[in-house]
């Protein structure tokens, strides 16, 4: 039977020491100095025969590099097989080139991460334009998990949201919307967005009517500005809603931003905590460890 160690980086060890318990394996630190010219000389904790490694790739760019000098240093150490937990999934919506010459990140996953990855673990990535993530990552296995079911749960097992509807704000959240319904055994409806720009958004909701004295919860996989999710709210409460949620899979919105949520009469902003974000609320390490048995388990 073979041995799996879990190595964290550095400032995500609250969510990995949940599913190192998880698992019930020990949780390694990785120890990264910075030279005055601003390299990196990383150092890793001796791995056993898998290293599963945790890294969620928010503000990914210095984080990328270190990932691979990582899974190097677990390699020459002896790790047969190197697992990336990354709960965020950085550039998969430049998937596209949207203006001449822009590039395109998404198609640069694989080639940079895959060949020192024998498996790469993500939850709800922005699979828009590919079918699965095993096209960002050919000839490695790639599990792409969805968190909806666990906020479905979190939202049933919450007094203050009984008979709500949820809400997805736009067509894209449709998917989470309709798997937390699904988990929570609740009604939901989905709104219609056109986007202006980053923050210009026009949202129509024709179902708003089925809030009228109930809460109701919107639900998608990332908050990155609110835009949409304020437009949506000012549309529920006009309808009657007894009082509007936020909940996502992951959270990148500012201060600024959770003001003018709140501001636009959300009471409550939750999220997954695959994103270190003041929003945190739900644990992804039951999920993670679900799909990470067979790797302590081989």
């Amino acid at each position: 039977m073979t041995t799996a160690t879990l190595h964290v980086y550095p400032g995500q060890e609250a969510p990995t020491a949940l599913l190192a318990d998880k698992l019930g394996i020990d949780m390694q630190g990785i120890d990264i100095h910075t030279f005055p010219d601003g390299e990196s000389l990383l150092r890793v904790h001796p791995g056993e025969d898998t290293a599963i490694l945790y890294a969620s790739l928010d503000h990914p760019n210095e984080k990328l590099i270190h990932l691979l000098q990582a899974a190097q240093a677990l390699r020459d150490g002896g790790a047969a097989r190197v697992v990336l937990v990354c709960p965020y999934l950085c550039y998969m919506r430049q998937d596209k080139a949207f203006h001449e010459g822009e590039a395109v990140t998404q198609r640069l996953l694989g080639p940079l991460l895959g060949p020192w990855f024998d498996r790469i673990v993500t939850v709800d990535p922005h699979l828009h334009r590919v079918a699965s993530l095993t096209q960002v990552f050919p000839g490695r296995e790639a599990d792409s998990l969805s968190a909806a079911p666990l906020i479905g749960a979190a939202v049933a097992a919450d007094p203050a949201l009984k008979n709500a509807v949820l809400v997805g704000p736009d067509g894209e959240s449709r998917q989470w919307v309709a798997a937390a319904a699904q988990a929570s055994g609740l009604d939901f409806i989905v709104a219609s967005k056109e986007r202006f720009g980053d923050r210009d958004v026009r949202v129509s909701l024709d179902e708003a009517s089925v809030s009228r004295g109930r809460p109701a919860v919107i639900i998608d996989d990332l908050i990155s500005s609110g835009a949409t999710m304020q437009a949506c709210a000012r549309l529920l409460l006009d309808a009657g809603a007894s009082h509007v949620e936020a909940m996502a899979v992951h959270a990148v919105c500012s201060d600024a931003d959770l003001d003018k949520l709140e501001g636009a009469g959300i009471s409550r902003v939750r999220s997954c905590d695959g994103i270190l974000h003041p929003t945190n609320a739900i644990s992804l390490a039951p999920l993670l460890a679900e799909a990470l048995t067979r790797e302590t388990e081989r």
